[in-house]
This record gives structure tokens, sequence and C-alpha cells, in this order.
């Protein structure tokens, strides 16, 4: 079924390369289209407008996930549920913890308070740019008992949600009463991000934290410059930064 072409072949020349991981997606979900397209008997038009919904199925998909997962690669998680759920998919879920108690990203930067008292702890992807930088206390949101407890009772005054999930489901009812949001998922276009965005939130996505807890009063900053749909496809790195500013209770 290889040498079936289809028309996608010919733009996939044209663009530069993606990472591995995309490229080998790619490469096996091709397969399965080249595969249902050479048994339908359809011409393209028809198997795309037509077809391809109802000959292209769920357990395809899994199957592509499975040869993936063969090869030894684990998946990246944003929402904590991921390796509770599906330890074999997701890489270990090092660092997390329990609400309140904080998580540490690996690759998170760090650095001694500077002279005007910021300690490094993060970077993140900025959602939108805005004229001035929001600080607050750290409000970690990683759970549905969580989030009823929170429409129970309320979110304090100024708290900066720091949230992995990066779909924005999990937080929506309560959003509109975040000062700031820090997620450890997604893109300025995920979900969580668009929300931000709409109530005018500033907003970290895809961030990278160590060393803030529950009660610590960051800041976010919010005045980097926003990143891009193109950034992300031309790998330009462009980050706000998380500052702990003091530890809770002091």
């Amino acid at each position: 079924m290889a040498s079936v072409k289809l028309p996608i072949d010919s733009i996939a020349h044209a663009r530069p390369p993606a990472v591995p991981l995309v490229e080998a997606t790619l490469d096996l979900v091709k397969e399965v289209v080249r595969q249902r397209f050479a048994e339908s008997g359809m011409g393209w038009n028809e198997f795309v407008f037509a077809g391809s919904d109802k000959l292209i199925t769920a357990e395809d998909m899994k199957a592509v996930e499975a040869k993936i997962l063969a090869s030894g690669h684990r998946f990246d998680w944003s929402a904590s549920i991921s390796p509770s759920e599906r330890p074999e998919a997701y890489k270990p879920s090092a660092g997390l913890a329990e609400d309140g108690e904080g998580f540490s990203h690996p690759d998170a930067p760090s650095a001694e308070p500077d002279e005007q008292g910021r300690a490094l702890r993060g970077v993140g992807d900025n959602v939108v740019r805005y004229k001035a930088d929001v600080s607050g206390k750290a409000l970690y949101v990683r759970s549905n008992d969580r989030v009823l407890e929170l429409l129970s009772n309320g979110v304090p005054p100024g708290s900066i949600a720091i949230i992995d999930d990066s779909g924005g489901t999990l937080t929506a009812p309560i959003i509109d009463q975040f000062a700031g949001v820090i997620c450890a998922g997604g893109t300025v276009r995920s979900h969580l991000g668009i929300l931000s965005r709409e109530y005018n939130i500033p907003c970290l996505m895809n961030a990278k934290v160590s060393g803030i807890r529950d009660g610590d009063q960051v800041m976010i900053e919010a005045t980097a410059q926003a990143k891009t749909a193109e950034d992300y496809q031309e790998g330009i790195e462009r980050s706000g930064r998380v500052w702990l500013i003091a530890e809770g209770g002091q």
C-alpha cells in the first residue's frame, strides 16, 4: 500500500521537518490513509468528503499510538490524571504532588532573588502582552475536588492559579475569579489560553515551574512578548518569567 500516492505527499516535501514525534506520527497516519484509500475504490474527493470518517476508525488511531509506544516513546503529560490512569503511555509524574504541595519541572529555571527581591522559579508562553506584570498568591487547582471546594467557598481574591490541565474544562466555572493563570501544558491556542484571553486574565501556558507552593506570593511577567503560532512553527523561544516574591506566611 505504500505505493499509493496521496495529495498531501507533495505538500510534505515543501514544508520544513517537524520534531521527530510529529514526523513519525504523520508517517503512520499516512500509511493508514493509504491503505483505507486503496481499499475503498473511491476517488480522492469522494474518499475525503464521503468516506474517510467511516473508513478510518478509532481502532486505526489506537494502532498508530500502539506503534509509537512500542518504539519506547512515552508522551509528556499536561493533566495530572494522564500518568495516573495510563502509566504505560505517559512519562512518570516525577515531582507531581497533591494540591497545594507544588511540583517541580526538571527544566524549570531558577535563580537567587534579584535587586527587586524576585527569585526566578519558572517560565511559560505568554498568551497576551499586558502593560504591567501581575502578582498574587499561588493557588494550585489540579483536581475536581479542588474546583468544587472553590465553587462552594469562592476563590480568594488575587489568586494566581497553577494548573496542569490545558483543556480548560476543569477550571472553566471559576476562571473569571483568577488574577492570573500558570498552566503546565498546552500552547497559547489551547482552550485554557483562549478562555484566559477572553476573560482578560494574564496567562502563561506550557509553563515549567519549580519551588512554588500554595500561598506563596508570585509574579507573572505579563509584559513579556506574546508567543504566536508562527513562533511555535519556527521553533522560536519566547518566554514570560515566573518569580517567587515571598513564601507563604512571610
